[in-house]
């Protein structure tokens, strides 16, 4: 795992400046503490700057910037390619002569018999810049499902890219003019989804693309889709297909344990990390460490489900308990972190379960993507149960439900609910994945900034759905959430939560070749009688301990609506309602004030709403007014 940078001044050739690809690399330290490298090309106006965290051959001949022979190309990349090993003796056939064991150097002359293309041969999570001396090639490339990042400026003569927006803006010169409609993005989903950044001259590459520049001109291409995956046939009978998961998992495990330094697992005690821990445990000949974090409150607390699962296992178990008193030190940070504004809450435990597994290892494998491509979440259920309101003609809906709205106050589940039946399925999902409604984001911001914000509302998950249109619901509103959720937020916080530690965290059930799988099961063995992830959990029957396979559905969550109501009540306040606050002109003073008190004298659900506009504020204080 690494960090990458660089620079090409390609109009005008002229050198990259030292000093500023070194501050740009310097940003990047905690993805890579291991060891740093450039490589200048002063002829063509071209620098990479790179960090690394050693994980697979730890000598020098690992180290990157990394060449081919003759030196006319050159890669930094952050990652890991699980497959090189299989890559290699080709290679080495058709006369190419490695340095090194590391996975890095494969890619080099992968590159030299296909070009960009060769990246569809790579699996793995990987985040690429490749230089081609002789073409004036520069190509940016990320891995399938998103796991690693890439941000890039272009102003048309030159291109800057790295792995986390920070380096990028050493350049000063680099502008921070802020994109309102990525702060839309923002505001309805928690995240700003690519290829938008919340600065508006600076781009993510998207996931499952590449991005090649030369003659001064920048193409972005699509190497995969998942959608093709979810419209094959049915290829197995119901024991088939559990003896093709149970084979296709214990083989993504099993790539995934290649390192030269010590590896554990983040076990939650839920059906996804429990599988991993298993399949990793089976083919280890030593007891594997495993990591697991924990609240007080037992409603949030999934301690027991991890330790069943440890002791079943014999692993090398340990534990960590969340205290809110920690989010006042960890929230700016986790700003500083994340780069952009980002909601999900759940990055506190995973920052704290990282910084734990750190101690003790340096590669951790987690259940990550098992919910959307297993169909785990309970709102999948939901989202087909509600459909059966479809029957009811809308215009009694409407009598039925409308009246309610004015009684209902903000942030009562009734409310919602009432809302839900008034939409079509499409649009009943999208409401379910939004942090904050339309009508309430309208309530709270200030007329200017509603007019800016506001007409983009939904748009993004509409594009998506209309995509998938044509798939069973299952499959379409599962297609969304592996190509918006699962990249855009799980994969983004797993990312950089854990490598703020310094920690590499890889995903088996997020193989391509495993995501593929489980897309191609019928959607009724996906979720059966309301339960997901039913054909799974039949696969792991008799494997896990019973306990794990039939507790309900709880996710990776934070308790805070009792910590607004306690301990963090009055940090929440002077936060939101102080004069930098409403110096932003973002919202309407009285209304964000009558959320919070109503919050607090009667707890709602409107905790992921505070949270959303609280991590906003404590990002803008980071990345606009510390730069003033």
């Amino acid at each position: 795992m690494c960090g990458i940078c660089g620079i090409w001044n390609y109009k005008s050739r002229e050198p990259v400046h030292r000093e500023l690809l070194a501050a740009m690399t310097g940003t990047l330290v905690h993805r890579g503490p291991d060891a740093e490298g450039f490589h200048f090309d002063d002829a063509h106006g071209l620098g990479l700057g790179f960090r690394r965290l050693a994980i697979i051959d730890l000598s020098p001949a690992g180290n990157q910037p990394m060449p081919n022979e003759d030196e006319t190309i050159w890669v930094v990349f952050n990652g890991e390619i699980y497959n090189f090993a299989d890559l290699r003796p080709t290679l080495e056939s058709r006369g190419h002569i490695f340095r090194s064991r590391a996975d890095t150097e494969v890619i080099v002359h992968a590159y030299e018999e296909r070009g960009a293309e060769c990246i569809r041969d790579l699996n793995g999570m990987f985040a690429i810049a490749l230089w081609d001396r002789r073409a004036q090639r520069l190509v940016l490339a990320r891995d399938r499902l998103g796991k690693k990042p890439v941000y890039y400026y272009d102003d048309g003569a030159r291109i800057i890219f790295a792995s986390e927006l920070k380096a990028i803006l050493r350049d000063p010169s680099v502008p921070r003019e802020l994109d309102f409609a990525a702060l839309g993005n923002y505001l309805t989903y928690g995240y700003v989804p690519s290829p938008r950044a919340i600065f508006k001259q600076i781009h993510k590459l998207a996931p499952a693309h590449f991005l090649v520049l030369e003659r001064g001109c920048v193409t972005t291409r699509r190497y995969w889709d998942l959608l093709p995956a979810f419209q094959s046939p049915a290829m197995y009978t119901e024991s088939e297909w559990i003896e093709e998961i149970r084979v296709m998992l214990r083989a993504v495990v099993r790539d995934r344990l290649v390192s030269d330094v010590p590896l554990g697992v983040l076990l939650s005690g839920g059906v996804d990390s429990s599988a991993v821990a298993a399949a990793a445990a089976e083919a280890t000949d030593h007891p594997i460490k495993t990591f697991s974090i924990g609240f007080a409150e037992k409603e949030f607390n999934e301690l027991p489900y991890a330790r069943a699962v440890a002791e079943r296992f014999g692993t090398d178990h340990h534990e960590l308990i969340v205290a809110p008193q920690s989010l006042r030190e960890v929230m700016p940070r986790l700003a500083q972190q994340f780069d952009e504004p980002f909601a999900d809450s759940s990055a506190v435990p995973t920052y704290y379960v990282s910084q734990m597994a750190r101690q003790h290892v340096t590669v951790v494998l987690s259940g990550d993507g098992g919910d959307e491509m297993l169909a785990g979440y309970t709102r999948y259920a939901r989202a087909l149960q509600e459909m059966s309101a479809q029957r009811i003609p809308l215009l009694l809906r409407r009598a039925l439900f409308q009246p309610l709205l004015k009684f209902l106050p903000e942030g009562i589940p009734g409310r919602r609910f009432a809302l839900r039946m008034l939409l079509d399925p499409e649009h009943r999902y999208m409401f379910y994945m939004q942090m904050i409604s339309r009508n309430l984001l309208g309530n709270l911001l200030t007329p200017e900034m509603r007019r800016v914000l506001l007409p983009g509302h939904c748009e993004y998950l509409g594009s998506l759905m209309e995509q998938a249109r044509g798939l069973d619901f299952l499959s379409q509103i599962q297609f969304v959430d592996a190509v918006s959720y699962l990249p855009e937020d799980i994969l983004v916080k797993v990312d950089r939560a854990s490598m703020l530690t310094s920690l590499e965290t890889r995903a088996p059930l997020l193989d391509y070749r495993f995501v593929e799988l489980m897309a191609s099961v019928p959607s009724n063995l996906r979720l059966r009688g309301g339960q997901g992830k039913w054909i799974f959990k039949r696969a792991l029957r008799g494997w896990l301990p019973d306990l794990v396979l039939d507790r309900p559905k709880q996710g990776f969550g934070v308790p805070l609506r009792k910590w607004f109501h306690g301990e963090l009540a009055e940090y929440m306040r002077a936060i939101l309602l102080d004069s930098q606050t409403r110096a932003r002109g973002l919202w309407r003073m009285d209304a964000l004030e009558r959320l919070l008190n109503g919050h607090i004298a009667h707890p709602r659900s409107l905790d992921g709403v505070i949270w959303t506009l609280l991590v906003l504020e404590l990002w803008w204080r980071e990345y606009n007014d510390a730069t003033r």
